[in-house]
C-alpha cells in the first residue's frame, strides 16, 4: 500500500503542487517566525547580559529617597567613603564608582540622536592604571576636565563628530556645550539599544544626576581566584544601612528576562499571522484532495472491487498525504530558515543586532509535525467521504458534485453559529462589560465558521446578482463563467472561504485603525490651540516650572506649564491636580465648559473633566476636603465641569491654578509647556522658543502635525506590519484560486474542446476562467469585507466607554483596495489555469471519453 501511495504521488505530481507549495508557505511561515524569535530571544539575551561577566558584585541603595536630578534632599547613593571602604575588602580588585541619568545629545543641526528612552550619561572611573574596564576607547581618551566629555562610537558616528569637536548635550540641568575627548565602545551593561551614552568626569556627572561625593552604584571587580559568593559575604557583612548587594549573574539573569520581553512578544504576534496562514492553507489541501478524491472514484472502486478493503484504500490515500506534507514541511522548514536569515539582515539595527541564527529541536520537530500532520487531517473529511460511495456505483459513472442542499443538517448547524456568533458579538459590542472583547471575540469565531459553512449557499444568490453585469460585457462568456462558478457550490465556498478569512482580518485591522486615527486626529486638533508643545524627549529628566523662566523674556509669546502634582486625595478619593496658568490657558487648550466657568480657575477654584465629576459624584460649587500624603489639609472649590477623554494626553482630569498647586507642592513634575505666537507657527518662532529655552536637545518642540504624527504614526506603521503578515494569507488564497481553477479545466477537458470545436477561440476561453477567477475572488472579498467592518464595529464599540470621542470610521478607500488586491490577486491566479485551457487539444479532448 506504501508503494501504491508513492505511485500515486508521482503519478498526480502536477495536481498536488499547489497543495504542496500551500503546506510549505505555511510551515515556511512558522518556522521562519520561530527560528526569528528564537534570533531575537537569544540577540536580546546576549546583549542585556554583556558585560555583566566582568562585575563580580554589584552595590546599591536599597531604597532612593528625593527626585533624579539633584534638588533638596537629592536621592541616595553610595558615598564616596563607603567606596573606598568596599574597595579595602580582601577578594576585591577595584571598586569603581558609578553614576548615571538622562543625557541628550544633539548632532551638528542641534536635532536629538537616538530615539526612546535610552539616552544614558555616566562617570568615567579611571583606575590606578588611568583606565576604566568598563570602555575601550578607540579613538582619544575618557573626559579629565569638567569641560569635557567621551561618546559611544555609534553616537559619534551618528553626529559625525571627531576628537577635539564642540558638543552640545541636554541633561536635567539645562544644556551645555562639551569638547569631545574620546569615543569608545562598550558592552550593554552601559548602553541599552538603540540609545546614546555620554561620559563625564566624576564630578560633574555627580553634580549632573546624583549630588557630590555620591554615587548610584559600585561596581565590584574580583581578585584572580576568588571565590563570588565568599566575596559576597564579605561585601555585605562590610555595607552600610541602607545599601543591598548582588552578584553580576544574578543581575543578568534579572536583565534577560526584563530584555526578551519585546521579543517574545514579537514572536507571539509572527506565530498568531502563522497560524492564520496555516488555516487558510487548510481550506485549499481539502478542496484540493476533493478533487482528487472525486477525479480518480473510478481509481478507487476498482482497488476496492479486486480485494482492498476500505481501511486499505484509506491508507492509501492518507499516506499519500502524508508523503506531500513531509516533502513540503521539509522544504517549508529550509525555506523559513532563509526568511529568517533575510528578516535578520533587514532589521538589524543598533535595537536588534544581527546574531546567529537559532535552529533548535523545538522548531525543527513542530514545523515538521505541523506541516506533516496538517495534510492529514484537511484531506480526512474528502477521503471519509469518498469512501461512503458503493464500489459499484463508483464504477458506473464519476461521483457527481454535491450539492449544497438548504434543508441539510450542515446548513442548519451553520445558519444556528452565524446567529448565535452575531448576537453575541452585537451583545458584547452593545453592553461594553468587563469581558466584552473575550465575547466578542467568541462571537467572531462562531459567525466567521458559520458563515465558511454557508459560502456554498450564498455563491448562487451572489453569482446571480453579478451574472447580468457579465452578461452585458460578454454575453457568451460571462454566462459560462457564471455556471461553472455555481457548479460545485461546495468546491466554490472553499475557494472563496480561504480568501474571505484573510480578508475579514485585514479589513477589521483597517476599520480599528481608522478609527483609532481619527480618534487621536481629532483629539489633537480639537484640544490643542497653542501653536507649540514643549515636552522633554523619552526618559528625560523631570521639568520643572522653573524650565519655562526664559520663555517669558520672548517678546509676544504665551504660554503656561502642565504641572502634575500628585499624591492627594480629594473627598477620599486618589486624584492629580495639573496647575495653569489661568491667565493663559483658555487661549492654550479648548475646555468644552458643561457647567460653571473656566474663570473659576482666576479665584483659586478648581475645574474637573466631566468622567471624573461623574464617577466621583461631584458638581459645581461643591468644596472638597484635601489631603496629602505628607499630612497637608486643606480644600477646594470645583468652579466649573468641562469635557474630556480619559485617554486624552492633553486635557488634564483635574485643573488647578498653578498658585493652588504650589500651594501644597513645591517641586511638581512639570509634563510640558503650552507656547503660543503671536504670529502662530512658523520656522522663526519654533527657532525663538527653542534658542529662549537653550538649545536643549532634551527637550522637544512640537507643533500640531508633530503631535499628530507622533500619536497616530505609531498606529499606521503597526497596521502596515500586519498587513504584510496577513499577505501570505492572501497568497495561499491566491494558490487555493489557481488550484482550484487547474483542476476544474482538468475535470472540464471535453467540455472546453466542445467550445473550442463550436468555435469559441483561445481568447474567449482564457477570458472564460479569468472571469470565473474573478467571480471566485469577489465572493470570498465581500464577504471578508463585510465580516471585517462587523468586526471592526465590534471590537471599536468596546473602547467608546473609555475613550470618549471615539466613532466608527469605514475608511472606504482602504476597504476598497484590499477588494482591489484580492481580484487582482485572483485574476494572477488564473494565468496559468487559463493558458492551459486556452491549449487545450481540440480532437483529443473532444474524442476523451
Amino acid at each position: 500500500m506504501f508503494r501504491t501511495a508513492l505511485r500515486n504521488v508521482f503519478a498526480h505530481k502536477a495536481r498536488l503542487l499547489m497543495t504542496a507549495c500551500a503546506v510549505m508557505l505555511g510551515v515556511t511561515f512558522i518556522s521562519g517566525s520561530l527560528v526569528y524569535g528564537d534570533t531575537l530571544h537569544r540577540a536580546a539575551t546576549a546583549r542585556a547580559t554583556d558585560g555583566y561577566e566582568r562585575i563580580a558584585v554589584s552595590v546599591f541603595p536599597e531604597e532612593a529617597s528625593g527626585a533624579p536630578g539633584g534638588g533638596a534632599g537629592g536621592p541616595a547613593g553610595i558615598d564616596a567613603g563607603t567606596v573606598t571602604a568596599l574597595a579595602k575588602v580582601p577578594g576585591v580588585a577595584v571598586a569603581a564608582g558609578r553614576v548615571d541619568g538622562f543625557a541628550a545629545v544633539a548632532d551638528r543641526d542641534g536635532r536629538l540622536i537616538g530615539h526612546g528612552p535610552s539616552h544614558k550619561g555616566g562617570n568615567f572611573a579611571p583606575g590606578a592604571g588611568g583606565t576604566d574596564p568598563a570602555y575601550r576607547f578607540t579613538q582619544g581618551s575618557g573626559p579629565t576636565r569638567d569641560d569635557t566629555i567621551a561618546l559611544d562610537e555609534t553616537t559619534a558616528a551618528k553626529g559625525r563628530y571627531r576628537v577635539g569637536d564642540t558638543v552640545r548635550v541636554g541633561t536635567g540641568q539645562g544644556a551645555s556645550a562639551y569638547i569631545l575627548s574620546g569615543v569608545f565602545r562598550t558592552d550593554g551593561t552601559k548602553l541599552p539599544a538603540g540609545g546614546s551614552l555620554t561620559l563625564f568626569t566624576d564630578a560633574t556627572a555627580q553634580r549632573l544626576f546624583l549630588q557630590p561625593g555620591h554615587y548610584r552604584n559600585v561596581e565590584l571587580t574580583a581578585a584572580p581566584g576568588t571565590d563570588v559568593q565568599q566575596l559576597l559575604g564579605r561585601v555585605e557583612s562590610a555595607l552600610p544601612q541602607g545599601a543591598g548587594a548582588a552578584t553580576g549573574s544574578q543581575l543578568a539573569r534579572i536583565q534577560a528576562n526584563l530584555a526578551t520581553n519585546d521579543s517574545d512578544t514579537m514572536s507571539q504576534i509572527l506565530l498568531g499571522f502563522a497560524a492564520v496562514a496555516l488555516f487558510v492553507a487548510t481550506f485549499l489541501i481539502s478542496n484540493t484532495f476533493t478533487m482528487l478524491v472525486g477525479r480518480r472514484t473510478r481509481e478507487l472502486a476498482l482497488m476496492r472491487a479486486v480485494g482492498a478493503s476500505r481501511r486499505q484504500v484509506r491508507r492509501v490515500l492518507l499516506t499519500e498525504s502524508l508523503v506531500i506534507g513531509a516533502v513540503a514541511s521539509a522544504a517549508g522548514l529550509a525555506l523559513g530558515t532563509g526568511v529568517a536569515a533575510l528578516l535578520r539582515t533587514l532589521f538589524a539595527t543598533t535595537d536588534t543586532p544581527a546574531a546567529a541564527l537559532v535552529l533548535t529541536p523545538s522548531t525543527v520537530i513542530t514545523s515538521l509535525l505541523v506541516g506533516t500532520v496538517l495534510p492529514m487531517v484537511a484531506a480526512w473529511l474528502p477521503i471519509r467521504r469518498a469512501m461512503g460511495i458503493p464500489p459499484v456505483a463508483a464504477l458506473g459513472a464519476a461521483e457527481p458534485a454535491a450539492p449544497a442542499r438548504t434543508g441539510s443538517l450542515r446548513t442548519g448547524l451553520c445558519a444556528v453559529l452565524v446567529l448565535t456568533g452575531t448576537a453575541a458579538a452585537a451583545y458584547g459590542a452593545l453592553t461594553t462589560g468587563r469581558d466584552a472583547r473575550t465575547v466578542i471575540g467568541l462571537g467572531a469565531a462562531l459567525t466567521l465558521t458559520g458563515t465558511i459553512g454557508l459560502i456554498p449557499l450564498l455563491a448562487r444568490p451572489f453569482v446571480a446578482l453579478l451574472r447580468p453585469l457579465l452578461t452585458r460585457l460578454h454575453p457568451v462568456h460571462g454566462d459560462l463563467a457564471a455556471r461553472n462558478t455555481v457548479r460545485d457550490p461546495r468546491r466554490t465556498g472553499a475557494t472563496a472561504a480561504a480568501l474571505a478569512i484573510a480578508l475579514t482580518l485585514a479589513s477589521g485591522l483597517s476599520v480599528l485603525g481608522a478609527s483609532a486615527a481619527r480618534y487621536l486626529d481629532r483629539a489633537t486638533t480639537h484640544d490643542f490651540t497653542a501653536d507649540y508643545l514643549v515636552k522633554p524627549a523619552e526618559g528625560a529628566m523631570r521639568m520643572t516650572p522653573a524650565t519655562a523662566k526664559p520663555l517669558k523674556k520672548l517678546p509676544g509669546t504665551t504660554f503656561s506649564p502642565l504641572n502634575l502634582s500628585t499624591e492627594y486625595r480629594l473627598a477620599g478619593a486618589s486624584s492629580v491636580l495639573t496647575g495653569v496658568d489661568p491667565a493663559t490657558i483658555g487661549r492654550l487648550l479648548r475646555y468644552d465648559v458643561v457647567e460653571g466657568s473656566l474663570d473659576c480657575l482666576a479665584q483659586g477654584q478648581i475645574a474637573v473633566a466631566d468622567f471624573k465629576a461623574k464617577a466621583a459624584g461631584w458638581h459645581v460649587g461643591q468644596t472638597l476636603p484635601l489631603e496629602r500624603q505628607d499630612d497637608q489639609r486643606g480644600s477646594v472649590t470645583i468652579g466649573a465641569v468641562y469635557r474630556a477623554d480619559e485617554q486624552s494626553n492633553l486635557l488634564p482630569s483635574i485643573t488647578a491654578p498653578d498658585s493652588l498647586v504650589a500651594r501644597y507642592d513645591s517641586t511638581p513634575h512639570t509634563a510640558g509647556f503650552l507656547v503660543a505666537a503671536d504670529g502662530g507657527t512658523s520656522r522663526a518662532a519654533r527657532a525663538d522658543v527653542t534658542r529662549a529655552l537653550g538649545d536643549n536637545p532634551a527637550l522637544a518642540v512640537l507643533d500640531q502635525a508633530d503631535i499628530r504624527a507622533q500619536d497616530s504614526g505609531s498606529i499606521g506603521d503597526q497596521l502596515n506590519v500586519f498587513y504584510a503578515l496577513l499577505s501570505m494569507a492572501l497568497v495561499i488564497a491566491a494558490l487555493g484560486i489557481a488550484n482550484t481553477l487547474a483542476m476544474s479545466v482538468l475535470e472540464r477537458r471535453k467540455e472546453i474542446g466542445t467550445l473550442r470545436a463550436l468555435g469559441v477561440d483561445r481568447a474567449g476561453v482564457t477570458r472564460m476562467i479569468r472571469l470565473e477567477a474573478l467571480l471566485l475572488g469577489a465572493l470570498g472579498a465581500t464577504l471578508g469585507a463585510v465580516l471585517g467592518v462587523f468586526l471592526g464595529w465590534a471590537l471599536g464599540r468596546t473602547l467608546q466607554e473609555s475613550v470618549a470621542g471615539y466613532t466608527l470610521v469605514l475608511p472606504w478607500g482602504r476597504l476598497a483596495l484590499g477588494v482591489l488586491i484580492a481580484l487582482a490577486g485572483a485574476l494572477l491566479a488564473s494565468l496559468w489555469p487559463a493558458h492551459r485551457a486556452a491549449r487545450v487539444d481540440i480532437p483529443a479532448a473532444t474524442t476523451a471519453p
